[in-house]
């Protein structure tokens, strides 16, 4: 577990746009057994492809989509370890991985970013990913 102090922008680097932290267990279950609409999950992390293309791309995508996820939610990995086990509990059948960025429609996941889809791809190329599932999953919010 990593020393909470040197989490904090990072942390901030989601909160500032409109994530909500679930740091314990049963924050990931009210939320993700509650959720209605859409629900964009991100396990962060303190690597360097969560820092140069994991955080950097979901922001840009959120930035440029014209549609939005109804709620936006983290955990962070190294960082709330029963919070981010039990998230990974509802992105089975998927292994852990962090990063990582999930797409839940009314509670069920419909599309899922692992780690290797993110290394090794700039924040631009994220972002296009995600901005083109937003567009899928989301429901445009003048609609």
């Amino acid at each position: 577990m990593y020393p909470p102090h040197l989490l904090i922008p990072m942390r901030e680097d989601l909160t500032s746009v409109g994530f909500e932290e679930l740091t314990t267990a049963e924050d990931v279950v009210n939320t993700m057994e509650n959720a209605q609409g859409t629900t964009l999950v991100v396990v962060n992390s303190v690597c360097g492809c969560a820092a140069g293309a994991a955080r950097p791309g979901v922001k840009a995508a959120l930035a440029a989509s014209p549609v939005k996820p109804d709620k936006m939610v983290t955990v962070f990995a190294g960082g709330d370890l029963e919070a981010t086990a039990q998230m990974r509990e509802f992105l089975l059948p998927y292994p852990p991985s962090s990063p990582a960025i999930g797409i839940f429609k009314d509670g069920e996941l419909v599309h899922f970013i692992e780690r290797h889809h993110i290394e090794g791809r700039s924040a631009q190329m994220i972002a296009q990913h995600l901005e083109m599932a937003l567009e899928e999953f989301c429901t445009p919010a003048n609609a």
